[in-house]
């Protein structure tokens, strides 16, 4: 006395069946399943039948034969009545449009609001939600989980690589546009004479404009030390055809060296006059970057041209791809510099959120306050997710794989039915008999 079968038509409506992301087993071994109870559930109503009208028809008489009567014919309305129910949860019984029938079909847009906001009242209710957050202990197993080194160096692992999929999915385009544009930004906002100026001062307060200018006449004399052929074909150049060569090469010979003296005296001499002239020269250089206007407009004038310079773009494309190069190595060596900072630093901070009560109380008020603000903010929209996302399912397929997930189970109640049925017509046959 079974009703169709388990396959039922989808119609054009909508998407899979609601329990297929969460199925374990395939659906053709859950058809089999069920299809086994129904027939082990059909059999017994039908024994049962039979036997009451075998009862019937011989026209037996006795207490045995009353009892069995009454056994069979309490067996077999309990087992209808039940299958009429099961079935009636799915689909129409016997095809018949009897009200009330196919619960599943009939009424899933209303079973879909009234889920929608039972989840918002019980599961997205911030009190409930913070209770839960509070009972989780969230932050102080944070803590101890990051405490453990291999813990923080998975996690330093995943987060290299969330990195490095983020640079991969910025086009080197974009990246080098954006960096050109936040340096064009920064620095266009500075003033290059005054920071020169502050620059110069702090070095002069270092007492480095005398390395500097040891630095000048070191690399002067490096400069003729490296061009000594070099200049003196130029000085041979420039001499007059009559002076004899012998002559203008001692001359030059001369001149050379005594520029080298004079530049490693000055090195050695710390009261040398030239010394002194250029301190007296770089100590006044910081007010007059800061306060002329001659400067500073010829500061702004390299920084514009600077900018706006090819080179400048070349440089920031070639630093986000060594930037990315660098970042994607390191990321992928588990020993890496990268690797081992970020472990040591989320252990630290393990460490500390661990050892630290005040702060584990702060972190713990933020996350129930965010924990609130979104469960106040998005809990109309998630109970709408629920109830829109069931409303989508298709009503017949949502009743076929409903009766999939617990046909099975539900096909036992049938069998209880008839086996209750027939305990209950004995005990009132046997109370009948009694009262007789």
């Amino acid at each position: 006395m079974t009703t169709s079968s388990t396959e039922t038509p989808v119609t054009a409506r909508t998407t899979a069946a609601p329990v297929s992301g969460l199925e374990r087993e395939s659906v053709e071994l859950r058809a089999r399943r069920l299809a086994a109870a129904r027939r082990r559930a059909t059999a017994l109503l039908v024994a049962v039948t039979a036997l009451f009208i075998g009862v019937t028809a011989a026209r037996w008489h006795g207490t045995f034969a009353g009892y069995v009567q009454a056994g069979a014919e309490a067996a077999m309305v309990g087992g209808v009545a039940d299958w009429f129910a099961v079935t009636a949860l799915f689909r129409h019984p016997l095809g018949l449009p009897i009200p009330h029938t196919a619960v599943i079909v009939e009424r899933k847009d209303r079973f879909a609001a009234t889920l929608g906001q039972f989840v918002q009242e019980n599961f997205l209710n911030a009190d409930v939600l913070t209770e839960r957050l509070r009972a989780a202990k969230v932050v102080p197993r944070l803590a101890a989980w990051l405490a453990d080194e291999d813990n923080a160096a998975r996690f330093a692992g995943h987060a290299a690589d969330l990195v490095v999929t983020a640079a991969e999915a910025l086009r080197d385009e974009d990246a080098q546009r954006i960096l050109t544009g936040e340096l064009t930004r920064a620095v266009d906002s500075l003033d290059v004479a005054p920071l020169a100026g502050r620059l110069v001062r702090a070095l002069i307060a270092e007492g480095h404009h005398a390395e500097l200018f040891n630095g000048i006449l070191s690399g002067v004399d490096h400069y003729l030390e490296e061009h000594y052929e070099e200049l003196r074909d130029r000085f041979e150049i420039e001499a007059p055809r009559w002076v004899p060569d012998l002559v203008y090469r001692r001359v030059y010979d001369r001149i050379y060296t005594r520029l080298r003296e004079r530049l490693a005296a000055m090195a050695a001499d710390p009261d040398d006059e030239t010394r002194q002239k250029f301190e007296e020269w770089i100590a006044g250089l910081p007010d007059r970057l800061e306060t002329s206007p001659e400067l500073r407009e010829r500061g702004e004038r390299i920084k514009r041209e600077v900018l706006g310079s090819a080179g400048l773009r070349d440089w920031s494309s070639a630093l986000w791809k060594n930037a990315k190069e660098t970042m994607r190595v390191q990321a992928a060596d588990p020993e890496s510099e990268l690797r081992h900072r970020m472990t040591g630093a989320l252990t630290a901070v393990g460490s500390r959120l661990g050892s630290d009560q005040r702060l584990q109380e702060g972190l713990d008020r933020m996350i129930e306050s965010g924990t609130r603000a979104l469960a106040d903010q998005f809990h109309d929209e998630l109970a709408g997710l629920v109830t829109g996302t069931i409303e989508r399912w298709d009503a017949t397929q949502t009743a076929t794989q409903l009766e999939l997930l617990l046909g099975r189970d539900l096909q036992f109640i049938r069998i209880n039915g008839t086996v209750v049925g027939a305990g209950v017509g004995l005990i009132l046959h046997a109370i009948a008999m009694a009262l007789a």
